[in-house]
């Protein structure tokens, strides 16, 4: 479901005259209120390790229980990108970053309740301590260490992490 099928009635006065206004926004006609439906903030990690190995998770949750994932997640409202990722990777993983650096960005599609979700997800390469190792919390089922040779981006369930993996390993 996308936006305008979902948002049938303006959030200020709940009129049903809650218009396109153009691809991006939704406009009233009673109240004048005008909605963009702009992206979620998201982050996700590469995490190597001093072997090469790169840290995945295996999603616990929907969209794409079971599959592969880097560890990463929303930006919380009131929080930058850089630590929305030392938080996320904190939840899922356990692990502590010690350095942190912004690779790009991939615009998304994310699915989510039953919403088309458009979102700007940010990636980041990241460093933890050496030798230490991840457990697994929050909305990841699993976490290990993937050797470079091992890493094949349709394992991946979420398009803009394949499309991450295929910039990165270039």
């Amino acid at each position: 479901m996308n936006f305008d099928e979902i948002f049938q009635f303006c959030p200020k006065c709940g009129s049903k005259h809650f218009e396109k206004n153009n691809e991006k926004s939704r406009k009233c006609d009673n109240c004048g209120f005008v909605y963009y439906m702009n992206p979620s903030s998201s982050t996700a990690a590469f995490i190597i390790n001093d072997k090469g190995e790169l840290l995945v998770c295996r999603r616990g949750k929907e969209p794409a229980k079971g599959t592969l994932d880097l560890p990463g997640g929303f930006v919380d409202f009131n929080e930058t990108a850089e630590e929305g990722i030392v938080r996320e990777v904190k939840e899922e993983t356990g692990l502590e970053i010690k350095d942190c650096r912004y690779l790009f960005s991939v615009p998304n599609i994310y699915r989510y309740s039953g919403l088309d979700v458009p979102t700007l997800d940010m990636f980041y390469e990241c460093r933890v301590p050496d030798g230490v190792e991840p457990k697994a919390a929050d909305d990841a089922a699993e976490c290990f260490w993937l050797p470079a040779s091992d890493v094949h981006p349709e394992l991946f369930g979420l398009r803009s992490i394949r499309h991450a993996l295929y910039l990165y390993y270039k």
